[in-house]
């Protein structure tokens, strides 16, 4: 059947897909828009099969937070080249996945990629834009976070997003102690809150690693103990992120500066998100 501009121009509006893309659709689907949308989708999951092994290094990290600070959540969608990560139809398709998240709180990436955005599924957002794209595009990572008072911190180029969630708040601003907790999360990237929080593994990993440089240096095997628990709390210092020195007041740590704002006031914990 003769397929007119104008059903061309439909098509492409519905689907933001290429008009040459689009007509081959509607003449593969003897013009029948539903069809044509679905061959449309097949192409995008050939293209993302090809691309499955490309490498997504660059993207956006995305984030929404509740009206009252008390709930959060952060995205990050990956894809191939930073040209893409700044076109605007793939930050409205990341915004339309990021509320998606946001309302139904899935707990997982593949929960999320599950959910439906209009008529298709997350998952089937991401395809549909790939085949028009001809990029690789991938949710990367996803976090959700709830808390007295949940201060977002997105770093330059929307590459690096951290989410914190302070207690004991007070009268103190939250927002900008968030604020500077995130930057401090963004560049010095500690593994937990504080040494209670490290993981077993990662102290037992430390303290070996303490005994055997002491070895290493000589040192007797009656005080190789005692030397490795202090390098642990030396990497204790350097690591979580309550003993680090505070990047805006290297003469006081994290903690200090946070109790300093108000008496008892915290981090509950955090989550980093970089992209690359």
């Amino acid at each position: 059947m003769a397929i007119s501009a104008k059903d061309v121009n439909k098509l492409r509006q519905m689907t933001g897909a290429g008009m040459m893309d689009c007509k081959k659709a509607l003449v593969e689907a003897d013009g029948d828009f539903d069809k044509a949308i679905e061959i449309l989708r097949k192409k995008g999951q050939k293209v993302l099969g090809k691309r499955e092994d490309r490498e997504t290094t660059e993207g956006m990290v995305f984030v929404k937070t509740s009206d009252d600070h008390k709930t959060a959540v952060l995205i990050a969608i990956g894809c191939e080249t930073d040209f893409v990560a700044k076109n605007a139809e793939f930050q409205e398709m990341g915004n339309s996945i990021l509320e998606v998240a946001y309302n139904e709180q899935p707990a997982s990436v593949d929960e999320l990629n599950a959910l439906k955005v209009g008529d298709l599924t997350v998952q089937e957002t991401i395809t549909q834009m790939v085949g028009k794209i001809g990029e690789k595009l991938v949710i990367l990572n996803y976090e959700r976070m709830e808390g007295e008072a949940v201060v977002p911190y997105i770093h330059m180029g929307a590459k690096l997003g951290v989410l914190v969630s302070l207690e004991h708040v007070g009268g103190a601003d939250a927002a900008a102690a968030g604020k500077d907790v995130g930057m401090q999360i963004a560049a010095m990237n500690p593994v937990a809150v504080n040494k209670d929080s490290v993981p077993a593994e990662i102290v037992e990993k430390e303290l070996e690693i303490g005994r055997e440089q002491a070895k290493a240096e000589g040192k007797p095997e009656n005080i190789l103990d005692k030397i490795a628990q202090g390098k642990l709390n030396k990497y204790f210092k350097d690591n979580t992120l309550l003993e680090q020195p505070f990047v805006k007041d290297s003469g006081m740590n994290v903690g200090k500066y946070l109790d300093g704002l108000n008496k008892g006031m915290t981090v509950k914990e955090f989550k980093r998100i970089a992209i690359g």
